[in-house]
């Protein structure tokens, strides 16, 4: 009788551990699986903040970029103000004026050579401005009809009005700081473009002479 209640006993104890036994490794699992989980939250938001930060930076250097581009066309704008100023105080009053036209000239299409014609007119022109004792700074400006593109109108034009320029100065020997040669394209026709005689009025050479 005894030795069959020890029987049911471990029985018992038996069934029991088989009950408990895989709740409690269950309970153990979710407690590791969920400590994992945290683990890994927490290194997400730490990276979250990460990049937070390095955005913040970045938006901070693109901020102090923009502040100094800012400042750079602020300069600039103030520099090109005076030079402005000095050009005027330079050439003070407009005094003389001359043209040489392509009619006189005789430009060639894209060509920037001087032809005796123009020469002998450029000869006329510091004659007089001698004879007459004007003018202390010399403009020599270049311009082109509206054939082709405007890079190319503006270059030609500086070309025109640079053989002027150094044929005043070997010729002469005007002073070079006493001159500029500037182009301005095709952006101030005397004439329709739309016609040759047009056209042709428009290739012309400016001289303004200020005192």
């Amino acid at each position: 009788m005894k030795d069959r209640r020890l029987i049911y006993l471990a029985g018992f104890v038996l069934l029991a551990a088989l009950i408990t036994g895989p709740a409690c490794a269950t309970k153990k699992f979710v407690k590791t699986e969920s400590a994992s989980l945290d683990q890994k939250i927490a290194q997400v938001s730490t990276d979250v903040e990460a990049s937070q930060k390095r955005l913040s930076e970045h938006d901070e250097k693109l901020a102090t970029i923009g502040s100094l581009i800012s400042q750079h066309d602020n300069q600039f704008k103030t520099v090109e103000g005076e030079i402005g100023e000095v050009k005027t105080l330079i050439k003070g009053n407009l005094v003389m004026t001359a043209t040489l036209k392509n009619s006189d000239a005789k430009f060639a299409f894209d060509s920037a050579a001087l032809s005796d014609a123009a020469k002998g007119i450029l000869d006329g022109f510091v004659q007089k401005l001698v004879t007459e004792n004007k003018g202390v700074y010399i403009e020599i400006q270049g311009h082109t009809d509206n054939t082709g593109s405007d890079e190319t109108n503006y270059a030609l034009g500086q070309k025109r009005a640079e053989a002027v320029l150094m044929y005043l100065y070997k010729q002469y020997k005007i002073p070079m700081h006493r001159m500029s040669a500037v182009s301005l394209g095709s952006s101030m026709p005397i004439a329709d473009n739309s016609t040759r005689d047009g056209r042709s009025q428009n290739r012309r050479v400016e001289i303004l002479v200020y005192e």
